[in-house]
């Protein structure tokens, strides 16, 4: 009975880690999901857009939307990159165990 009190805290602080490191992972995405594409719309739109091509107001608009989708969809890309290895690796881990 006291063995399986020691094998219950590695465990568990395994299972900690594991879900400290989804999470952050998650919120870090969460940013990035909400802020890559907002500032490249901006920031295409005035600088690339309308400064540098000196393409119209509307147009501008039209091109940094664009922008903006393609950031989100690059930005899901990569946290189901993510996500699916280091799924697989923990449960590769586990599974050794």
């Amino acid at each position: 009975n006291k063995r399986s009190h020691r094998n219950e805290k590695p465990a568990r602080l395994v299972l900690n880690a594991s879900l400290a490191s989804t999470l952050e992972t998650l919120l870090f995405f969460t940013a990035l999901i909400i802020t890559l594409p907002i500032g490249l719309h901006f920031t295409t739109k005035s600088y690339a857009f309308e400064g540098a091509f000196g393409m119209s107001n509307r147009d501008s608009y039209f091109y940094a939307a664009i922008v903006a989708v393609v950031a989100v969809h690059v930005v899901l890309a990569l946290f189901v990159y993510v996500a699916w290895n280091k799924g697989s690796r923990q449960w590769c881990e586990g599974k050794q165990d």
